[in-house]
């Protein structure tokens, strides 16, 4: 009897989620607990494994496509103790044999070898209604079907680099990426001679098959949840940017002398986040508003500090919260940021990972960013941006001496917080940052 595969329950506030990508294929064997599936939400990304040992019997919902919660994406057909993956394929094998062989089409003979040896395809014919027949001789997965009709290509096409012939995803995107270079020289072939066509008329290519030099790719829920914060946050708060700059001399001196024993003892780097935590802890300490939110026509002060750090990740920025920052150590607050570094790079981060911040650290300054102003991540009232150290020459009693120096911006809710407070919580933290062994003394 199959087994309905469907989506969990993976957040209170989450009602709906996005296949990404399908790790197994129809027919494939899955292992107990064996990823299955790649999730997207509006939060972060997620794996579901297969809940017995079993073969995928269909997919009913293919990548790209948006499920809600509860909603059946796949059968699976139980294998049971004395069904071992060798005896599943075994049954498959015959199953094949016994089915009569399907014909190949003629144009399967004079599919180009490469992409350099394929001439530019012609008008591209709504064949993608029948594309059974053909995506089945060329042995291509649900999402590689897909992919094809987002890129409007014909599954012959493609040259596939598959084992026996298998078309993967790959090859559609190499394929894709190669046509994207052709149209200019096209334009410039099918261009009449000089003097050929009517005087002050500019002639292209505008045949039925040429196709425009643009992609329509469908949002991704978590770019989409990242337009509509940001695009809230702009239109219900009144946002605010103040600046200051920092000497970063004292840190570079600590971070110079301790970086060989602090990494050796704790196996991270001693990085410059680190101090500017455990600089806005104290600032947020000496100025709560900065630390608060607006909650209809209260203001809800907060006693905890959990500081989110933005991590720029391959699916888009995310801001995983590092919880009671306050009770942490250099060390600990190291190891946090970079295994919340390692693991959106590995789509690994949990919804629960990336809630219940109260104030925002974002540091474009490894992108190279030398200036700019941060937005707020709703709720919360403020946002640090960091950016790029610079050697500068500046002023130091009288004299002008080079200097490593970051400017910082503080974005602020200003319905909230006065602007002496926001310049005097950057001033705290300029003062904090530039002399680290107030952190140890607390002043």
């Amino acid at each position: 009897m199959s087994l309905e595969l469907k989506i969990p329950n993976v957040g209170e506030s989450i009602q709906e989620v996005q296949i990404g990508q399908w790790l197994k294929q129809e027919g494939d064997h899955v292992a107990h607990d064996e990823a299955v599936v790649e999730l997207e939400t509006d939060k972060a990304s997620m794996e579901i494994p297969a809940p017995i040992d079993a073969v995928i019997s269909k997919i009913v919902k293919h990548d790209g496509e948006t499920v809600a919660v509860g909603e059946v994406i796949a059968y699976l057909e139980p294998t049971g103790p004395d069904r071992d993956e060798k005896e599943t394929k075994q049954e498959q094998a015959a199953a094949q044999k016994s089915s009569p062989p399907r014909p190949t089409p003629p144009a399967a003979a004079a599919r180009p070898q490469s992409p350099a040896a394929a001439d530019v395809p012609g008008p591209v014919t709504p064949a993608f209604e029948t594309v059974g027949e053909a995506d089945e001789r060329l042995a291509a997965p649900p999402s590689v079907r897909r992919l094809l009709r987002e890129h409007h290509l014909r599954p012959e096409d493609v040259p596939p680099s598959g084992d026996d012939g298998r078309l993967l995803r790959e090859d559609v995107l190499r394929y894709a990426e190669a046509q994207k270079h052709k149209p200019a020289a096209l334009e410039r072939e099918a261009s009449p001679a000089p003097g050929a066509g009517p005087p002050g008329v500019l002639t292209t290519a505008t045949s039925p098959g040429h196709k425009s030099p643009e992609r329509v790719v469908p949002m991704s829920l978590i770019r989409r949840r990242i337009a509509e914060r940001l695009v809230s946050a702009q239109q219900n708060a009144a946002l605010l940017t103040t600046f200051n700059e920092i000497d970063m001399s004292s840190v570079a001196e600590l971070r110079a002398r301790l970086r060989e024993p602090f990494q050796e003892k704790y196996g991270v780097k001693l990085g410059i986040l680190s101090f500017f935590v455990k600089a806005t802890v104290e600032a947020l300490r000496e100025f709560p508003a900065v630390n608060a939110e607006i909650r209809g026509t209260d203001v809800v002060y907060r006693d905890a500090f959990h500081i989110g750090i933005a991590i720029g990740a391959k699916r888009g920025l995310v801001v995983p919260v590092i919880r009671d920052a306050d009770r942490l150590s250099f060390a600990q607050i190291e190891q946090a940021i970079d295994d919340f570094a390692k693991r959106a790079d590995a789509n690994k981060l949990e919804p629960a990972d990336l809630s219940g911040g109260t104030f925002t650290i974002s540091n474009g300054g490894v992108y190279g960013s030398l200036l700019s102003t941060p937005i707020v991540n709703p709720p919360q009232s403020g946002v640090l941006g960091l950016h790029a150290i610079q050697q500068r020459p500046v002023a130091i009693d009288g004299q002008v001496v080079i200097r490593p120096m970051m400017y910082v911006a503080l974005t602020y809710d200003h319905r909230l917080i006065d602007g002496r407070e926001a310049v005097s919580f950057l001033r705290r933290i300029k003062d904090t940052v530039e002399s680290p062994p107030r952190l140890l003394i607390g002043v």
